[in-house]
């Protein structure tokens, strides 16, 4: 049996945005500024511009370089695969899906003036959903706890003491809702 016939397409949801993020970076870097602002980053725009909804969801997508790509898809290609399996490739979707359009929202509202791109938000929604490994009722798993103080503590830190070009308003974003998302999960987990 050939190697390629081995291969599984194991994560679909991890994989396919994995892969549509070097499809943009690639198409970034061939088109330009241009293409990214467009299509793949979010920015208080007019309520009249269709591709302003579009962005809302599409700017996870996009990555100023090749390290801010390989940054963000190391983390989602070495979590997304356990957290796909643990909730299923429809949940992690509509995941992923509510905390773009979250964090789009809240940087389109709060933040007039800053333009949003990056898996950022993604990569710690993940980081949390997958330090939720099994909540009993009535019970907090201390590596929620330490994971919630060790990333989302040092992500406020940072917005508050740190003046640079990352998001850690959109890193607080996407724990927060990898926390509910993960709490909430489990509670309605059938057992």
């Amino acid at each position: 049996m050939s190697l390629l016939k081995k291969i599984e397409y194991n994560a679909p949801v991890t994989l396919t945005f994995s892969l549509i993020s070097l499809i943009v970076l690639i198409l970034y870097n061939i088109i330009g500024d241009g293409f990214l602002s467009f299509a793949a980053m979010t920015y208080k725009d007019s309520l009249l511009n269709p591709m302003m909804y579009i962005r809302l969801i599409t700017h996870i997508f996009g990555h100023l370089s090749w390290e801010h790509f390989l940054g963000n898809m190391s983390y989602v290609l070495l979590l997304g695969p356990m957290v796909e399996e643990k909730y299923g490739s429809e949940k992690l979707l509509v995941m992923i899906l509510a905390t773009a359009l979250i964090a789009g929202i809240l940087n389109n509202v709060l933040f007039t003036d800053i333009a949003l791109c990056g898996a950022s938000g993604i990569v710690f929604m993940l980081i949390v959903l997958s330090s939720v490994t099994s909540v009993e009722k009535g019970k907090l798993p201390l590596t929620l706890v330490l994971v919630m103080i060790i990333y989302l503590g040092a992500e406020i830190y940072n917005a508050i003491m740190v003046t640079d070009s990352i998001s850690q308003f959109t890193h607080i974003v996407g724990g927060i809702c990898g926390s509910i998302f993960g709490l909430v999960s489990d509670k309605n987990k059938k057992v």
